[in-house]
């Protein structure tokens, strides 16, 4: 009896939940909103420059476009070739892909955000923030030319500030990089010889130096190796209070890192229509910072909804739109009001 009693209980509990389920269901369709689907899932992959902007574009807009991001980092080169490969629904790059690989591929290339990239140093004994170098000077420390912190030219930007008698230990991306990319690219603007005997490229032959992966491995390295200087996206020496580099820029002028100072020079970029890009590096213009970049993203043209182009589509355009509050938040520049709206256009 008592075996019974449990049972009915049960179906009356049941049935109840029912009921409930009925009701609210068919209140739903009466004030016209059907109940949510399952966020749909697009993977992405490459950049680590906009990782954490696309992270943050995900979590905010999901509940408004149902759609989630699964988003590998595994650097801009590498990001190329999986979205040419067809493994990931879209490709991000802060190199731009050149317009015969991007016809070959099928791909639309479009940018998203604009962000600094800044020099880290570890050199003890000297205050952050308080360490000036010149683009030269920097290209001297990546070829060899350099190896001292004391040495007499480093010395001599830097008055009132004890230099140590400390080997210079430089360090790049071990990984297809954008970054490294941009990087180099700047490298080559500044310097003859850097662009005669090294050049730009995701992955060029360093001529010293120890490699770390990512920008993370970049940041965790000069954060505990004395000594040491490297590359990183702004956010991410942000995020690991690491002491940053002034550059001097084309204008003469001593530049801190800010946003300030990346959205200067990106006011100052001419962009190639056609396959939407822009080279940021080495700015003219008064208060720009000289290594700034775009990040793009690669989409195949003729997705379809089965391998969620549509979903794809919808991320973007929330993004370039409704992200720019996000994007503020991590420290990128949103992108010109032109820009975007020839993005939103394309994405159409």
């Amino acid at each position: 009896m008592k075996e019974k009693r449990i049972m009915a209980g049960r179906a009356e509990n049941m049935s109840w939940k029912k009921t409930v389920f009925l009701s609210a269901l068919l209140c739903g369709l009466a004030g016209g909103v059907l109940p949510q689907a399952r966020a749909e899932q697009i993977t992405g992959a490459g950049s680590s420059f906009a990782a954490p902007l696309y992270q943050s574009w995900s979590a905010h807009s999901a509940a408004q476009t149902g759609v989630q991001l699964n988003y590998q980092t595994i650097g801009s080169g590498a990001g190329q070739n999986q979205v040419l490969a067809g493994t990931v629904d879209f490709g991000a790059s802060d190199a731009p892909m050149p317009h015969a690989r991007l016809e070959a591929g099928h791909l639309l290339q479009f940018p998203t955000a604009i962000g600094g990239i800044v020099v880290i140093a570890n050199v003890p004994g000297v205050p952050e923030g308080a360490l000036r170098l010149t683009g030269p000077i920097l290209a001297a420390i990546y070829d060899g030319s350099i190896t001292q912190w004391n040495d007499p030219q480093i010395v001599a930007l830097n008055p009132g500030v004890t230099l140590p008698d400390l080997p210079v230990a430089p360090l790049h991306r071990a990984d297809g990089s954008g970054t490294t990319y941009v990087f180099t690219e700047y490298l080559g603007r500044v310097s003859p010889t850097w662009e005669k005997q090294v050049g730009r490229g995701t992955s060029v032959a360093w001529p010293v130096g120890a490699g770390a992966r990512g920008n993370d491995g970049i940041a965790s390295y000069v954060k505990n190796t004395e000594g040491s200087v490297g590359y990183a996206e702004y956010a991410y020496a942000e995020r690991n209070h690491l002491s940053t580099v002034v550059l001097q820029n084309r204008a003469g002028e001593f530049v801190v890192p800010s946003v300030n100072s990346f959205t200067r020079a990106a006011e100052n970029a001419t962009w190639d229509q056609a396959d939407m890009t822009a080279s940021l590096c080495d700015a003219d213009g008064a208060g720009s910072w000289p290594i700034v970049t775009t990040t793009y993203a690669l989409v195949p043209r003729e997705a379809n909804e089965a391998n969620h182009g549509n979903a794809v589509r919808t991320f973007f355009r929330w993004g370039v739109k409704d992200g720019e509050a996000a994007s503020r938040e991590l420290d990128y520049v949103p992108l010109p009001a032109t820009v975007r709206d020839a993005v939103l256009e394309r994405l159409k």
